[in-house]
């Protein structure tokens, strides 16, 4: 049987999980993952002791991916492999020395691009068209290490946070189907990343979804999809009130409105028609700290 030891504590490490159960020769002696009273650090948080204590795992709950403690618990369980995947802390030479050149990693992006933070929601924003899965096999560098497998995909034109994050799910369980019993039967294909092509993606808060409401729509429109469900969102003012907005349609018409930016020009069956620096954007799908209802004309964003 080939081992491995699983870290994360989000929606693909549970993909990781599901696809080694799935797969023959494969048993998970061990699952580190985050204690629950700091499910907060990931949006897409996921309490993987269910699934870990089905699989006959044992499930060492931390913080600390490189002390001692845990640093043990993985060489007691004697990985052939480890998977590092939804796991926001770095590994740093230690961990990566209990099993030297066989840490695998999952990054949600077409590596050597946008290496870094934050990836998903950085490829809505950049508008790209075209992006990848990448299992990769980890190195002391940020996402540089040489590539196990890579999945391309087109992304809609409206592609949403949750869309995309559905995406890379099925590609990951695909590249792991696919790569589970190469491993297992001692192929481990590498391919060097070329530096040629390499960005990186700066880290991204919570805070980083302000909207500025003198950008045109479809910027607005965008940053909207890039940080929605199962992210924070993006949000702004009204009144003291937080208002976050979850969906929204930049309106292509030309506006009949003179409004300032941030100006709710129109509602209609629960939307908010905003105006923006340039053109209109309706907010189908929003929410309102307190319960508050904005009212027609109020300028969002602005301080009261």
């Amino acid at each position: 049987m080939t081992r491995a030891v699983v870290v994360g504590a989000v929606g693909s490490t549970e993909v990781v999980l599901d696809a080694l159960a799935a797969a023959e020769g494969w048993e998970v002696p061990l699952v580190v993952t985050l204690p629950l009273e700091l499910s907060s650090r990931h949006s897409d948080f996921v309490d993987l002791g269910p699934q870990a204590e089905g699989l006959g795992a044992e499930v060492l709950r931390t913080s600390k991916t490189n002390d001692t403690g845990t640093l043990d618990a993985i060489r007691r369980a004697e990985p052939d492999y480890i998977f590092v995947v939804g796991w926001s802390q770095l590994c740093k030479s230690e961990f990566l020395g209990i099993r030297p050149r066989k840490v695998i990693g999952y990054h949600p992006a077409a590596l050597p691009r946008l290496r870094g933070r934050a990836a998903l929601p950085w490829t809505i924003l950049l508008d790209e068209k075209i992006t990848a899965g990448s299992l990769f096999w980890m190195e002391e560098g940020t996402d540089d290490g040489d590539l196990l497998a890579q999945s391309y995909f087109h992304l809609a034109l409206d592609e949403t946070a949750a869309q995309l994050y559905d995406k890379h799910m099925c590609a990951l369980r695909a590249m792991l189907d696919e790569s589970l019993p190469r491993l297992a039967s001692g192929e481990e294909p590498r391919t060097v990343q070329d530096e040629r092509y390499a960005t990186w993606a700066a880290k991204r808060t919570a805070r980083d979804g302000l909207i500025d409401w003198n950008g045109d729509a479809a910027s607005i429109d965008r940053l909207v999809r890039a940080v929605g469900k199962p992210y924070p969102g993006a949000f702004t003012n009204d009144r003291g009130h937080k208002l976050v907005i979850w969906s929204s349609t930049p309106v292509h018409d030309p506006s009949p409105y003179h409004a300032a930016p941030g100006q709710i020009v129109a509602r209609k069956e629960g939307s908010l028609l905003i105006q923006c620096g340039s053109g209109l954007l309706r907010a189908d799908e929003w929410e309102c700290e307190g319960d508050a209802v904005p009212r027609l004309h109020a300028i969002l964003g602005r301080a009261e």
